[in-house]
C-alpha cells in the first residue's frame, strides 16, 4: 500500500494540471519543441499547447528531448493528416485547410502529451474536435484546451 500511495505522488508531483488554462500562443517562429519538461514544470509536453497560424504556414516539431513523434488524431473536413512521424526527427507541415487540428506524441498521449493547431482562425469544426478518440490524460487535456478558444 506504501508503494501505491508513493507511485501515486510522483505521478501527481509531476504531473501538469488537466484543466490549468493552457498557453495560446501565436508562433513567432513557427517552431514547436518536443519536451520531456517545460518551463511550467509539465513533463512529456510540447512547448505550445495551442498554435494559431494563418493558412499557407507551416509549423515544424522539433525533437529536443528523445523519443518523441507527431502523431494526427483529427482535423477539418478536406485536411489530408499524414502518418505519424518518426521519432526523435524533425518534422514540418504545411495548413492549406482552415480549422482545427489534433496531435499527440504516440508513445506520451495517455500522459497528456498533445497539442492544437488553430489555421486561419477558424474554430468551426470544433464540436467535431471535441469527439476525437485519444486516451488518458490527452482526453482531459483536449477537452480543458477546447473550453479556452473562443
Amino acid at each position: 500500500m506504501k508503494k501505491f500511495l508513493l507511485l501515486i505522488i510522483i505521478i501527481f508531483s509531476f504531473s501538469l494540471p488537466v484543466n490549468a488554462k493552457p498557453p495560446i500562443i501565436d508562433l513567432e517562429t513557427n517552431t514547436i519543441e518536443m519536451l520531456n519538461k517545460r518551463d511550467d514544470g509539465g513533463i512529456m509536453i510540447f512547448s505550445v499547447d495551442i498554435a494559431r497560424i494563418d493558412v499557407g504556414e507551416s509549423i515544424t516539431w522539433l525533437p529536443t528531448d528523445k523519443m518523441h513523434n507527431v502523431e494526427w488524431k483529427n482535423g477539418p473536413d478536406g485536411a489530408e493528416l499524414p502518418k505519424k512521424s518518426k521519432f526523435s526527427k524533425e518534422f514540418t507541415m504545411e495548413f492549406t485547410v482552415p480549422g482545427i487540428y489534433v496531435y499527440v506524441c504516440t508513445p506520451h498521449v495517455a500522459m497528456g502529451m498533445m497539442g492544437i493547431v488553430i489555421v486561419g482562425g477558424d474554430t468551426s469544426n470544433k464540436e467535431a474536435i471535441s469527439n476525437t478518440r485519444i486516451m488518458g490524460k490527452s482526453k482531459k487535456r483536449l477537452s480543458a484546451l477546447l473550453d479556452s478558444i473562443e
